[in-house]
């Protein structure tokens, strides 16, 4: 039986991460209003603005119920500004910013820099299998500290000669999951592979 995951479409790339779940073996739902997040088996938050996504998330009145069921053990996947909504801590956030949390982590908002400064790389990232993954950065977090128990996924390579080589930008605490990164818009679908996998778990 395909696992429903819902991609939260208040804000983002939803279409693009609709098709690379149901390329993933998964049917793919977007979620607007708590009934949708109710009916769900994993759900994934899509980059954007966060301060937005974080405003929106009350405005419809998904944010409370959204916390819950990550404490019941939801499945949730966030990039970009998901990574920084599952985030406990936030550094560079808004005054009124607040996160779902669920990792226990540190992520540094736009660490990488404005959108010029958007770049791609090949990460190698545990857990998926195939070689190196094509990763896009679009005024990406980066993660600054993880605890005890978070699993560190992906780094950004060595080989740079700025303030971003070695940065964490992929991990995983459970059955949540969080990439700096955009998989969506690389046509690589593993890393959604990946989330469909843990949903199934």
């Amino acid at each position: 039986m395909k696992p429903s995951i819902g991609v939260l479409a208040l804000q983002g790339d939803v279409r693009e991460h609709v098709s690379a779940l149901e390329q993933s073996g998964a049917r793919a739902v977007p979620v607007r209003r708590p009934a949708e997040l109710e009916a769900v088996d994993g759900l994934v938050l899509p980059g954007g603005e966060s301060t937005t996504i974080d405003k929106l998330l009350r405005i419809f009145e998904l944010r409370d119920l959204l916390v819950e069921r990550i404490g019941q053990g939801l499945p949730v996947y966030g990039s970009c500004a998901g990574m920084i909504l599952l985030a406990d801590r936030v550094i560079d956030g808004s005054h009124d910013q607040q996160t779902v949390g669920g990792i226990e982590m540190t992520v540094r908002r736009n660490a990488f820099g404005r959108q010029v400064d958007s770049f791609e790389t090949n990460l190698e990232m545990a857990g998926i299998a195939g070689g190196a993954l094509p990763a896009t950065f679009i005024r990406a977090p980066w993660v600054e500290e993880v605890g005890t128990g978070v699993e560190i996924l992906a780094r950004v390579p060595d080989g740079r000669d700025d303030a971003a080589a070695g940065r964490i930008v992929a991990v995983r605490q459970g059955a949540l999951l969080a990439t700096s990164f955009h998989p969506e818009i690389t046509g690589d679908a593993r890393v959604h592979e990946l989330f469909v996998t843990i949903v199934k778990e």
